[in-house]
């Protein structure tokens, strides 16, 4: 599955969530950076959800933008 990730630049970092899972958040220096570890999160969060038994959510649909 793959779930949509809203990446983020702030003042001195990257930040990064996915809509679909609440709480599950990455924050970095730089944008790939941000992206490798958002993958590692969304892994991780997934799990801690099946270890508690939880719904996992099916993915949103994913649209793909392009800054202007």
């Amino acid at each position: 599955m793959k779930y949509p990730v809203i990446i983020e630049r702030g003042p001195t970092t990257w930040g990064a969530y996915a809509p679909d899972l609440p709480g599950c958040i990455a924050v970095a220096d730089d944008v790939e950076e941000v992206k490798a570890l958002m993958r590692e999160a969304i892994q991780l969060h997934l799990e801690d959800m099946r270890e508690q038994g939880l719904e996992i959510p099916s993915p949103s649909q994913i649209v793909m933008l392009e800054a202007i």
